[in-house]
């Protein structure tokens, strides 16, 4: 079923902003802040999969799941929403953790 692991992807992304608001972790908190934390780890991965690519690394494998797009060679349209959603993730749970942390250490004083 094409476009299905797309779907899937922002199917979760929807589930993270839906924490997101809920908890104001990232971009309801801080969103300047988050968005250029999601940008940079973004043009970051992507650069590393340019490298990957051109080196012959990474190489896009046939699955019925993408839907068909390439941004480049080897690079089909999901890859930056992957590396959007992990980017993303990585902020909402460092921010929960340091949320996390500072509870703790408030109720110890």
């Amino acid at each position: 079923m094409p476009g299905l692991y797309l779907l899937c992807l922002l199917v979760s992304a929807g589930g993270l902003i839906l924490l997101d608001a809920r908890f104001r972790l990232a971009f309801w908190a801080t969103p300047g802040r988050s968005a250029a934390a999601v940008g940079a780890g973004l043009v970051f991965f992507l650069a590393w999969d340019a490298v990957g690519i051109a080196t012959g690394v990474f190489v896009k494998g046939d699955s019925p799941l993408l839907v068909g797009l390439d941004l480049a060679p080897h690079l089909p349209v999901e890859e930056p929403v992957f590396l959007a959603f992990l980017c993303y993730l990585a902020l909402l749970v460092h921010a929960a953790v340091q949320r996390r942390l500072t509870a703790r250490a408030s109720a110890e004083d």
